[in-house]
């Protein structure tokens, strides 16, 4: 590699990492445990990771946690374009609408072009893989991604539950199911926790 595409390379690599910096002002709808402020998306993508790596013994042994701790790091940067869509919103921009899924596909075109074109396939790949949610591994990072708010709730009082007038039943089909997917065995204690706290 030439001095020239050296410098082609790690600009492209800067702009990315520069970009990707503007994830922590993105405020998402759950706050952090102890409810005191609601968490951003840099800091959500990180605690992810962590989930991953302590909770890698819930997962399918088919599963790769290296892979997990990829695509959750990678998964929420259509972010900075089309902000956080909490599960539990409602309207034309709702979590899992079509005009959210073009945004952020639009959103990935732009964020992962900025990157030299063999780390854009890559980490765009990821990206994809992680919202098609059909291999072992992009359910159990789908599983985690769920189950973090889940805990940031029963943590701070039901946070974003009391907001946004959710019930037991809603938390099951949006969420539930999507846990049970990739880590049944969580599922079932985390269910036991809201359980508690839904029907006291």
């Amino acid at each position: 590699m030439t001095a020239s595409e050296t410098d082609d390379r790690l600009s492209a690599q800067f702009a990315f990492l520069n970009e990707a910096d503007r994830l922590k002002s993105v405020l998402r709808a759950t706050t952090l445990v102890d409810g005191s402020r609601r968490e951003n998306s840099g800091e959500h993508s990180w605690h992810l990771a962590l989930y991953a790596m302590t909770l890698a013994d819930q997962a399918d042994p088919a599963v790769k946690i290296d892979r997990v701790i990829r695509m959750l790091l990678l998964h929420d940067l259509v972010e900075i374009d089309v902000g956080d869509v909490p599960i539990h919103s409602k309207g034309g921009t709702a979590h899992g609408s079509t005009d959210t899924q073009e945004a952020e596909a639009k959103a990935a075109d732009r964020i992962f072009g900025l990157l030299p074109p063999d780390l854009a396939a890559e980490f765009r790949a990821l990206w994809d893989e992680f919202e098609a949610a059909e291999t072992p591994d992009a359910l159990f990072a789908k599983s985690l991604d769920r189950v973090q708010p889940v805990m940031a709730n029963l943590m701070s009082g039901g946070g974003t539950w009391v907001e946004y007038e959710v019930t037991s039943e809603q938390l099951d089909q949006r969420v539930g199911s999507k846990i049970a997917k990739g880590a049944p065995r969580l599922w079932d204690w985390v269910r036991a926790k809201t359980r508690a706290w839904f029907e006291p």
